[in-house]
């Protein structure tokens, strides 16, 4: 391969991650547990938008639960954001074998 059109492909390949970039906050996903009963969103940027509690998952006596329903519903959006990630960063970079992996997001 010429060094010089593989240099061309890396500098658009660059523009596009940085458009991308700039695309991370309009990226959503949410996630939910306790079937249904939580649901967290979150954005490319790692942001949370919004934590949607019903009542009946809310006892007082049992807050460890409602913790629970939390982490998993949040750990449930981050994984569903992972994958909009990769997806969209396999697209952007074509043909080209480069890593697909975030770091802290395995």
């Amino acid at each position: 391969m010429n060094p010089f059109e593989l240099f061309k492909n890396m500098q658009s390949v660059q523009q596009q991650m940085q458009n991308m970039q700039a695309k991370l906050a309009h990226i959503t996903a949410t996630g939910s547990s306790g079937g249904g009963m939580v649901e967290v969103s979150v954005n490319g940027k790692m942001e949370v938008l919004s934590i949607k509690i019903s009542p009946e998952a809310v006892d007082p006596e049992d807050i460890p639960t409602l913790e629970v329903l939390v982490a998993g519903a949040f750990n449930a959006a981050m994984q569903n954001i992972q994958e909009q990630l990769k997806s969209e960063a396999s697209s952007l970079t074509g043909g080209l074998n480069l890593p697909t992996d975030f770091p802290g997001m395995s």
